[in-house]
């Protein structure tokens, strides 16, 4: 098998196989742009989060979850090259499966990360051409951004005890395309830090946007904030076109434009 050296974005170098055929995908963004890339028949494995394209992925094996993976299965599945993502697989389960093949662990703080990483995954798998083509495209989809300043915003991802999106996140940088100023951008105590009520009140965000994922937030939940905000637009938002990089940016941004629309609204 013909082999490369590559470095991963946590700075790892690997050996890979030049044209890697039997790919494993453990996070849900990746997996649904390596799909786009036309990788489609080259992925073998990937977990229960991985949901798109769903015509696609739920006749593929399922190697666990993106938090608890099964090495067994994985090695079952014989893989030629894992794509791990920093925030969803820990250091311990990456040392575990690189033991059974070539693990590439991505990270994307934001747009410009989301871009790289593009174009990085296809070369990794063999398809610079088409990695070049979707960033573009994504490019032109994203003319205009930033868009116009709305005002603060608090992004809450769980619920009990209440976290929200802090800095440096993917989200963060999303917010701030969608002209929103997260009030929890100063917290560095964690990425996504617990925030406490008399927080929350301290900073008064003009919108608050709760999030379909992790934690569902569904219409019972904005009751319980417009309590304690009751001058701020509370509002559900899809939380893949926040949290979701690769291929999700193309959909992403009509709906962010959309909800810029929304917001202005209420600014």
């Amino acid at each position: 098998m013909n082999t490369r050296t590559v470095t991963d974005h946590m700075g790892r170098q690997l050996t890979v196989p030049v044209l890697p055929r039997r790919i494993i995908s453990l996070c849900p963004s990746q997996t649904e742009t390596l799909f786009a890339l036309g990788l489609g028949e080259r992925i073998v494995g990937v977990t229960h989060f991985c949901i798109h394209p769903r015509e696609r992925t739920t006749a593929l094996p399922k190697v666990g979850g993106t938090k608890k993976v099964h090495a067994q299965r994985v090695a079952d599945l014989q893989p030629d090259l894992i794509i791990a993502e920093k925030e969803e697989q820990t250091p311990e389960t990456v040392a575990e499966l690189s033991a059974l093949a070539p693990v590439y662990v991505t990270e994307a703080l934001g747009f410009a990360d989301a871009l790289l990483g593009i174009r990085d995954l296809a070369d990794l798998c063999g398809v610079p051409a088409a990695g070049e083509a979707l960033t573009q495209e994504i490019l032109a989809a994203f003319t205009g951004f930033p868009l116009a300043p709305l005002g603060t915003a608090a992004y809450f991802i769980w619920r009990k005890p209440w976290m929200a999106a802090g800095h440096p996140t993917y989200i963060n940088d999303i917010l701030a395309r969608t002209g929103l100023h997260n009030v929890f951008a100063y917290r560095t105590d964690s990425r996504y830090p617990e925030v406490t009520t008399e927080q929350l009140q301290t900073a008064r965000p003009g919108h608050i946007l709760l999030s379909s994922e992790p934690y569902p937030f569904a219409d019972k939940h904005i009751a319980e904030f417009r309590q304690l905000c009751p001058e701020a637009h509370i509002r559900l938002v899809d939380g893949e076109m926040f949290s979701w990089y690769g291929v999700r940016l193309l959909k992403a941004a009509g709906y962010l434009s959309a909800l810029h629309k929304e917001l202005n609204g209420y600014s």
